[in-house]
């Protein structure tokens, strides 16, 4: 049986992108391994959104080609589809496969890899993405993850100045309602707790089709699928919240409360040179409303340093409107110069020490502000996806408001406990890790007992 191994760079979608490549080399007959094993396939799903990422998609495909001089090394995703020359220059790579030739990986191995013997790569990145139907995809099994996810959207067209995805992506196209409803089932099916709704820009799901959008869909996927299930969504664009989906979270249906809004900056000279369609008041108004309407609603952002022409006052007004906001946490990005994009030819740049300085306080503001919503749910009981275990006799899980929790368990039931969804009740912050007390899990239900407060 042959070895196969994967190594994922990058997003939520190359992550999902690389479980469903698991999927065609399992029913195909291939033994999954980790990647730092000896196999007889090596693939890397690349990224390319930083100079980092890029860095680290070399990397990991060096390492491949050293670890086994005699297996099939293969790069894919997004640098492979903006940059292939790049790629091609490592020694030991044998394909080089473009965003939308990643489903085609096993076909073009079988059928034109492995009769080579050019020792040039072959590459099958032609340059425009096109606006291809995405498939559904049915797994015959769980994968190790605890949680799923389903590919709803790819692509997007939003062109912001300093984004190189469009351009590896193409443009907005969605995954059709009946198919989601499909794989959503499948998954119930086989065990899994917590379903993510994810896409390159999950917001514009339903663009490209008639009378459909992401609310739309949840509404289906809640009337047409039964089960033990949440789902969580993906990163949402701040014009693409409505007012049906804030009535869904709000409603306690299976919707997870959390929302994950990009900022970006809180300038708004610096959102109007990005390209992005909203302004700081807009952004202040909208996360207001939905802590109002949404208790114990998790809002986490994105923001960005050190974007050309960022001086220090557009940084301050990023500073004060985060200081503001009821967050969780912060995913703090420092601008990466990305060829092709139009913020690439713009002027000034900020220096990498400034750069430097401004992510390191927005990440300290980022870490007070979780202590602070944290400490604000103390005594809230949670519904928890048990994820891994912690301890001897302890496990840690997320919450459906997207923090980690840790709390004690029977030690002979820590093994059930993985990827059920479980009730704690949050007691303490100790060390920047929440804690509490486990209340009860399905697999403590029985007919005679019902006590939700019972310990188990």
């Amino acid at each position: 049986m042959k070895k196969v191994a994967f190594h994922t760079l990058g997003c939520k979608v190359n992550q999902v992108e690389t479980e469903q490549l698991k999927e065609k080399f399992i029913q195909k007959g291939y033994q999954l391994v980790d990647f730092n094993e000896s196999a007889d396939l090596y693939i890397v799903n690349t990224c390319t959104v930083t100079h980092s990422s890029d860095r680290k998609s070399r990397a990991m495909l060096r390492r491949a080609a050293r670890r086994n001089p005699e297996a099939l090394v293969i790069a894919t995703g997004c640098l492979a589809q903006v940059d292939a020359a790049q790629l091609a220059a490592i020694p030991g790579l044998d394909l080089i496969a473009g965003s939308q030739q990643k489903e085609d990986i096993l076909d073009l191995i079988e059928g034109q890899v492995v009769s080579r013997s050019e020792s040039e790569p072959l590459v099958v990145c032609p340059p425009q993405v096109a606006g291809k139907q995405l498939p559904p995809i049915i797994y015959s099994k769980r994968h190790e993850r605890s949680r799923a996810f389903v590919k709803i959207q790819d692509g997007c067209q939003s062109f912001c100045s300093y984004c190189i995805v469009p351009f590896a992506r193409g443009p907005s196209r969605s995954k059709l309602p009946e198919d989601v409803v499909a794989e959503l089932r499948q998954l119930v099916d086989l065990g899994y707790h917590e379903i993510v709704l994810t896409g390159i820009h999950t917001g514009l799901y339903g663009n490209d089709l008639v009378d459909w959008n992401l609310s739309s869909l949840l509404r289906l996927l809640f009337a047409r699928v039964e089960g033990d299930y949440r789902i969580r969504l993906s990163s949402l664009e701040p014009l693409e919240i409505d007012e049906d989906l804030l009535e869904m979270a709000a409603g306690g249906e299976r919707l997870c409360r959390h929302f994950h809004i990009p900022l970006q900056s809180g300038s708004n000279r610096i959102l109007h040179a990005m390209n992005r369609r909203y302004d700081r008041d807009f952004y202040y108004k909208l996360v207001q409303e939905i802590v109002q309407r949404v208790k114990g609603v998790a809002v986490t952002a994105d923001v960005m340093v050190g974007f050309p022409g960022e001086e220090k006052k557009d940084y301050q007004d990023t500073l004060a409107l985060l200081q503001d906001l009821p967050l969780l946490d912060l995913h703090v990005f420092k601008f990466s110069k990305r060829p092709g994009t139009a913020a690439a030819k713009m002027e000034p740049q900020v220096s990498d020490s400034e750069k430097e300085m401004r992510s390191a306080e927005l990440i300290q503001l980022a870490e007070a502000k979780k202590r602070s919503f944290i400490h604000r749910q103390l005594g809230q009981e949670l519904e928890v996806l048990v994820e891994q275990r912690a301890g001897e006799d302890s496990c840690r899980g997320l919450s459906d408001n997207y923090f980690e929790l840790e709390f004690s368990s029977p030690r002979e039931l820590i093994g059930e406990l993985t990827g059920e969804l479980t009730m704690v009740k949050l007691e303490a912050m100790e060390n920047s890790i929440a804690r509490g007390r486990l209340l009860y899990g399905s697999f403590l239900i029985e007919p005679h007992c019902h006590d939700t407060n019972q310990e188990g």
